[in-house]
């Protein structure tokens, strides 16, 4: 008999740490998931699938107003919150009772409760029970990060958003990052006056300049306000229930939520995993090697507790290398050159590979190819919404180093076009492809 009551024991159920149960389970390992929330972690429940259903249910804004151009009859409309959240909600439930099953269809068990480390091969469950462990897996994601100012409790993050009462009328987006662009969009699309509030003096850094420029010049011709170089002072709550956002460098601001959008740290606090010996950043990261493996040879990590890039599939390709290189006999790892990404704002973004100033920095010589264009669609509708491709070539080489899209359904096409970038293929290679036409995507292989 095994000394050991699991040969793997995962905290925390999200996308990263299901797919490792799930595949490490499929090798034969006896494993255990503990859960202190709910199966299915930040993507599922409180992050990338309810805030695209969101997305969604905004688009039908400006399609409700455009379809008109395109000769059908439309009455006018009016928004119900509470239908769409609701409807949003039900479906977070519907996708957590699958992630269950399929845990449960790998023979893994599933506690649900919050689980910390006492030992490199010991876990103990909030009731006090106790488990020896041959290995133990941290996937317990981030956790949306508020700065301490006054009256900071009367802000929101990511994870109450989608259960708010009531659309509010005036909301503030504390962050310059992708959260907030998309939340922007989202709210502003509802109906709502939305005004971002960043401390510095841009938004979506690490993204290429020329395409947050764009979003930035199309977000406020749709009536979006920013206020750059404005930390927050405080929040004051007045007897009504609204609320007065005091910054520095700026007049106050009247808003019914506010938002706050400032970044993720990584949720490895108060897992007792400092005590066993486990090495953290300064952000509170654990810190692992290329095998996600921790400091102490008996516990891994994957996902966004260890803040390399935080990005659902990349927790997901991360819980596949570690259970098919630790239970399946099949060293892996996770290749993190080129990761393709997007920004859900309206309109979208999507890119991968190195930005025009990443590449002059590394390479030198580049050449930049852009196609600057309205699509089909708002022509006839006449919205002058301008979408931007941008291709970033290394001179030397002729190699694709990276692709930048602001756009309608920007990430979609993104998507295949980060498999040409991915492989290393150069612009001959998009030069000699025919155009698929009429499409957006076919920019990408007419930029001369």
């Amino acid at each position: 008999m095994s000394q050991f009551d699991y040969d793997l024991f995962v905290i925390g159920a999200g996308s990263g740490g299901v797919r490792a149960s799930r595949i490490a389970a499929s090798h034969g390992a006896r494993v255990a998931v503990a859960e202190e929330y709910r199966v299915g972690g930040t993507c599922v429940i409180r992050g990338c699938v309810p805030k695209k259903l969101l997305v969604y249910g905004a688009h039908f804004a400006e399609d409700i107003h455009d379809a008109r151009k395109f000769g059908w009859d439309v009455p006018e409309c009016r928004f119900n919150w509470d239908v769409l959240r609701d409807n949003v909600l039900a479906e977070v439930d519907r996708l957590e009772g699958l992630y269950g099953q399929t845990l449960d269809n790998h023979n893994v068990t599933v506690f649900r409760s919050r689980a910390t480390v006492v030992g490199a091969q010991k876990v103990r469950l909030a009731d006090g029970t106790e488990f020896a462990v041959e290995r133990i897996l941290i996937a317990t994601g981030g956790w949306p990060h508020v700065p301490e100012f006054p009256g900071s409790e009367h802000a929101i993050t990511s994870n109450e958003v989608f259960h708010l009462e009531t659309l509010p009328k005036r909301v503030v987006i504390a962050g310059g990052g992708y959260i907030a662009n998309e939340f922007a969009g989202i709210f502003n699309e509802f109906g709502s006056k939305v005004t971002i509030v960043n401390r510095g003096d841009a938004i979506l850094r690490g993204y290429d300049e020329q395409i947050r420029d764009r979003l930035l010049q199309i977000s406020m011709t749709k009536g979006i306000d920013f206020k750059f170089n404005a930390p927050f002072k405080s929040i004051e709550k007045g007897e009504d229930g609204s609320l007065i956002v005091h910054l520095e460098n700026s007049d106050p601001i009247e808003a019914d939520a506010v938002l706050v959008a400032t970044g993720r740290t990584p949720n490895s606090k108060g897992l007792g995993l400092e005590e066993v010996g486990v090495a953290l950043d300064e952000q509170g990261a654990i810190k692992v090697d290329e095998t996600n493996q921790s400091s102490v040879p008996s516990i891994y990590a994957v996902g966004d507790v260890t803040n390399r890039i935080q990005l659902t599939p990349v927790a997901i390709r991360e819980g596949q290398a570690f259970a098919d290189s630790v239970f399946g006999g099949k060293p892996t790892t996770v290749d993190y050159q080129n990761v393709p990404s997007a920004v859900f704002s309206h309109p979208p973004i999507g890119a991968v590979g190195m930005t025009e100033a990443q590449a002059r920095n590394k390479l030198g010589s580049v050449r930049i190819y852009t196609s600057d264009f309205r699509a089909m669609k708002n022509v006839l509708a006449g919205r002058n919404e301008r979408a931007l491709y941008k291709m970033v070539v290394n001179a030397a080489t002729d190699q694709v180093v990276g692709l930048h899209m602001i756009g309608p359904d920007a990430p979609e096409i993104l998507q295949a076009a980060a498999i040409a970038v991915k492989a290393g293929l150069t612009k001959a290679d998009f030069d000699a492809t025919v155009a698929l036409h009429p499409s957006m995507a076919e920019e990408l292989v007419l930029m001369k």
